[in-house]
């Protein structure tokens, strides 16, 4: 008698691919939807044709679907429910913040690349990247809050406008070392000590081991919280809403080159010498060290101007 194939382990489960867990979710969602009974048998030709992929990721979703118990799989009779459809409800896939990072990363840069219009629909983006309705629904929340794409009055997203280039990356900062420096050097000017407080707890939280397991979106906040703290102290509207437009604007490439940690360090320790410039009120040696220290992140991230 042979024996029944073991569950797929957690090391090979965490090893799938970023679509898996999002096919898996919509297996889910359609055996709820249609009243599905317990030991229903899924077959991989009709869930292809539903879901409009191939039959390698849909295998995968399977054997990801049997490692959560929903369900179960026979030697030669493939895969079946384990569950009824208001069991499978209590079935938790929605703690896929990894998986939302990577595909929050993919569906911006698919769209700088010219893959997507400036214009998409929750249809359009649910198929392309095997979404299920409330994954993207948590994905577009992502997405908007960032700033990188709205809601349009009627139906569908827009995409706001977002750097694209090393040239315009480049730019960037060379904007931000014209305008930093000088928002330091305005008349009146006077931060916000409690604000740059919070901002010294996040720069030693990130020193403190935050730097290796935060997200790249949390690494940019503390990042541009902290330049966007300091130019808010010459307290001019203009100036200050033209930093936070470069910011949006630059987010995605900056998550990109986030990836490489390492160099964190030597940014955060920086940011804590300005902080320590600023609470001593030494504007002019500040407002040297900004330009220094956006001159060095420029090189390091999108190297000098051939």
């Amino acid at each position: 008698m042979k024996n029944s194939p073991a569950p797929a382990s957690s090391a090979t489960i965490s090893n799938v691919n970023a679509l898996i867990p999002t096919l898996a979710a919509r297996i889910l969602e359609m055996a709820r939807r249609e009243d599905l009974p317990k030991g229903y048998r899924l077959t991989e030709l009709s869930l292809c044709e539903s879901l409009g992929v191939s039959r390698s990721p849909v295998r995968k979703a399977l054997q990801y679907l049997e490692s959560t118990g929903a369900v179960t799989s026979l030697p030669n009779r493939g895969f079946q429910l384990a569950k009824d459809a208001d069991e499978l409800a209590g079935i938790d896939l929605s703690d896929t913040t990894p998986l939302l990072d990577d595909l929050y990363m993919r569906i911006a840069n698919d769209h700088i690349g010219g893959l997507l219009d400036q214009e998409v629909t929750e249809t359009e983006l649910m198929n392309r990247y095997g979404l299920a309705k409330q994954q993207l629904q948590r994905l577009l929340t992502m997405m908007a809050r960032d700033g990188i794409i709205d809601k349009k009055p009627g139906r569908g997203w827009i995409f706001r406008k977002l750097l694209s280039s090393v040239e315009s990356h480049r730019e960037s900062y060379r904007f931000r070392m014209m305008l930093e420096p000088a928002a330091i050097l305005e008349p009146g000017y006077a931060v916000d000590l409690a604000e740059l407080e919070r901002c010294r707890r996040e720069q030693l939280d990130l020193l403190s081991g935050g730097i290796e397991h935060c997200t790249p979106a949390q690494l940019f906040h503390a990042g541009s919280h902290f330049h966007e703290t300091v130019v808010a102290g010459c307290g001019n509207r203009f100036v200050i809403d033209a930093l936070k437009n470069v910011n949006q604007m630059r987010r995605i490439m900056e998550y990109g080159t986030l990836l490489d940690r390492s160099r964190l360090h030597t940014q955060c320790e920086e940011h804590l010498q300005l902080i320590e410039l600023l609470v001593r009120g030494e504007r002019m040696e500040a407002a040297q060290f900004m330009r220094q220290h956006l001159n060095t992140a420029r090189i390091t991230k999108v190297g000098e101007a051939s």
